[in-house]
């Protein structure tokens, strides 16, 4: 006899692509009014599971039931149909489109046969509201920041009124206090009898919310726990092994400085930013989202233009705005949104790892694809990238292995400054600690690392120095001996000290 509080589900399914078992009997169940945790590395098969919940794959084995009764999900409509609801970590919506139109795109609010603006900009108004995020529903969605679009999503999911929802990595880029409002939300949903299936690689988000968690490894259910288990245990039956320490960081020697950034200003995004990184060291920038973290280093790549200020390379100023100068005094970037930025998504692994050293690998027009070949295959032996070749897409890789196709490129440039934004950003906890092993080497070998993470234990963990920006400006430094996560969040809410002279001049006037 089925149980009436079961939603959904899954028995014994198995997926397959060419090379690939992506799945192979894996079982999972949903009931009402609960959060069941999702769990497993980049590559475990989570995404394979939910895109067959969500109609974009089928299955080529098992059974899924939906209210006890055996379904099949051939594409979106079938499972909105079904009240079956997913927002997916690369974000599902049309630039080009207003918040309001990609919130209800397909299901406008009509009237007299024409859609109705002005109810659909309340409905979308109201959406907005209730998850907490302060942008207008006529605005465009390429105007909008990372953590923006993630609430857009979620206010979009919330529309469809859907008894299944699932949440793949929705709390990536968000701010604590960001993070706090979801899981309000979250909370509130359970309250009303929705199912949430929510995939995270934060560990410390499982007890706090879960109540259930399903292992996935190699793209079979490992077990099921309780939230409550052990955080060492969740890894164990993750990884298959245990992780002595979440944050491996090598201090290296300090040596000479590689970059230095002086006076860096564009109007109305960041003010007088100034800091150096030496050779052997990593410098976290930390601080709340808009704080003009990102917008710096693009500046400093010569991605984005500034004002006024300088950028040094070994003592050399560089152009501003002049990407290819900032390549070649070996400053390296790899951004935040790594699919849209980072990778071409419809080319190899190969050809991605090639991308910043092609030009000099150039004689006469001609590409010395054998050099290029065996660099790629030796830098990606290095990283431990997880493909089946190096000719294989690199859009068919776990994020994590793209992550290090990102950073691997640079490695072939011998990069001095690598700028990593978000270096784990959606990484399991095994990938995450691979990649801070490969920043130590990185330092050990004489490079500076400038590093950019919202997961402020990270940056506490991994750096040698915090720098922490608020409202455009470096409100303080601190070294890593110093820096606790209330001795940053001090920093990263202060109003700095030329807005704080400002204050004051202006009360002596009244």
């Amino acid at each position: 006899m089925s149980d009436p509080d079961e939603l959904l589900r899954i028995e014994g399914i198995r997926k397959t692509f060419p090379g690939v078992v992506a799945l192979d009997g894996v079982d999972f169940d949903l009931r009402r009014g609960e959060v069941h945790v999702l769990l497993g590395e980049n590559g475990a098969g989570k995404s394979t599971l939910i895109k067959m919940l969500s109609g974009a794959y089928t299955p080529d084995g098992g059974r899924i039931l939906v209210d006890g009764r055996e379904t099949r999900i051939h594409g979106a409509q079938d499972a909105e149909r079904l009240g079956i609801a997913t927002i997916y970590q690369e974000f599902n919506l049309v630039p080009d489109l207003t918040v309001a139109e990609n919130i209800f795109l397909g299901r406008q609010p009509r009237r007299f046969g024409m859609i109705d603006r002005k109810t659909m900009e309340a409905d979308a108004d109201a959406l907005l509201a209730r998850v907490g995020v302060d942008v207008s529903p006529r605005a465009r969605v390429r105007e909008l920041g990372i953590a923006r679009l993630q609430m857009v999503e979620i206010a979009k999911a919330l529309s469809l009124d859907a008894r299944v929802l699932i949440m793949d990595e929705p709390t990536a880029v968000l701010t604590s206090e960001e993070v706090e409002k979801l899981f309000g939300i979250v909370r509130s949903l359970r309250e009303d009898g929705v199912g949430i299936v929510f995939i995270t690689h934060h560990l410390e988000e499982i007890a706090a919310l879960g109540d259930r968690v399903t292992v996935i490894r190699d793209g079979r259910s490992v077990g099921e726990v309780p939230a409550a288990t052990p955080e060492d245990e969740l890894v164990r039956l993750m990884v298959g092994r245990s992780i002595e320490q979440q944050y491996p960081r090598q201090r290296a020697e300090r040596g000479a400085p590689l970059l230095s950034v002086e006076g860096l200003t564009r109007d109305g995004v960041f003010h007088d930013v100034g800091f150096e990184v030496h050779a052997g060291e990593v410098v976290g920038i930390a601080g709340l989202v808009g704080a003009g973290r990102t917008e710096v280093v693009r500046a400093v790549f010569g991605a984005d233009p500034y004002d006024d200020g300088t950028v040094k390379v070994c003592g050399d100023r560089l152009r501003r705005h002049d990407v290819n100068a900032a390549m070649a005094a070996g400053i390296g970037l790899v951004p935040e949104d790594r699919k849209g930025q980072g990778l071409v998504l419809d080319a190899s692994v190969e050809e991605n790892l090639g991308l910043v050293t092609m030009r000099a690998a150039t004689r006469g027009g001609f590409v010395d694809r054998k050099g290029q070949h065996d660099a790629a295959g030796r830098i990606a032996g290095q990283l431990g990238v997880r493909m089946a070749g190096l000719g294989q897409h690199v859009r068919t890789l776990s994020g994590g292995n793209q992550q290090k196709v990102v950073i691997g490129k640079w490695l072939l440039a011998d990069t001095k400054v690598l700028i990593l934004d978000e270096p784990t950003r959606g990484i399991d906890v095994g990938a995450k600690v691979e990649i801070y092993q490969l920043i130590n080497e990185l330092t050990a070998a004489g490079a500076a690392v400038l590093m950019i993470s919202s997961d402020l234990p990270e940056v506490l963990g991994m750096s040698d120095r915090v720098l922490v920006m608020a409202q455009g400006r470096i409100a303080g430094e601190l070294r890593a001996t110093d820096a606790t996560q209330d001795a940053v969040m001090a920093l990263a809410v202060s109003l700095p000290t030329a807005d704080k002279d400002t204050d004051k001049e202006a009360s002596r006037g009244h």
